[in-house]
């Protein structure tokens, strides 16, 4: 019995060890997922026209993990998409990401800009979706955009303080314009004038990037 007691002990030791060890691994597999960004917008965000990984989302993935941030950006971007459209995809989007962001970078507007929507229409759309990130806790960085100047002096200041005014009442960080550096310079767009090329991409992610750090740090 002495033996048979001794050898059970071990065994049960043996099992406590191996248990306590199995959930270790599984909490330093946990805690090692990559922290989750997604880049919400239209086609400036989408990469359109460019190959893979030249579009904002790989961009920034590669620029963030390059300072050593384990991250995954994921690109929900679509050309073409209004606020209207965007909020409309919104909730299909975070169920189909099966994990809650970290961080969301909101890019979208421009579109209703382009087709001078109303800003009303914009606004309200923007601040539905900001409402809705709010309720699931999940952070964000609103992108701005600016009017063309031939839409007219009134839409283009309602159109540019829509922004700052949306952030300021979601208590969101905004990055001002998001085409900033890329905007009417040469070498930075391609030839339709709207759509940033590799490079216009890469000035957009250098001026973005601190921002996205302070708020996954």
């Amino acid at each position: 019995m002495r033996t048979g007691s001794k050898r059970y002990g071990a065994w049960r030791a043996l099992c406590h060890l191996w248990l306590a060890a199995l959930a270790a691994l599984t909490t330093v597999g946990a805690s090692a997922a990559p922290k989750l960004i997604l880049a919400f917008g239209d086609s400036l965000m989408a990469g359109y026209q460019l190959r893979p990984a030249e579009g904002f989302a790989p961009q920034l993935e590669a620029a963030l993990r390059a300072q050593g941030h384990d991250v995954r950006v994921h690109n929900a971007g679509v050309s073409g998409d209004t606020t209207t459209q965007g909020r409309a995809r919104l909730d299909w989007v975070l169920t189909g990401l099966k994990a809650k962001p970290d961080l969301v970078i909101l890019e979208l507007g421009a579109n209703d800009m382009l087709r001078g929507a109303p800003v009303a229409t914009a606004k309200a759309n923007l601040d539905a979706m900001l409402t809705g990130f709010a309720r699931r806790g999940i952070p964000v960085v609103l992108a701005g955009m600016r009017a063309s100047p031939n839409l007219g002096r009134d839409y283009a200041h309602a159109f540019d303080a829509m922004y700052p005014a949306l952030a300021a009442a979601h208590r969101v960080s905004l990055y001002p314009f998001f085409m900033d550096g890329v905007a009417a310079v040469r070498g930075m767009q391609l030839a339709d004038g709207m759509h940033p090329t590799p490079a216009g991409v890469a000035v957009i992610v250098r001026g973005i990037t601190p921002m996205i750090l302070k708020k996954i740090s």
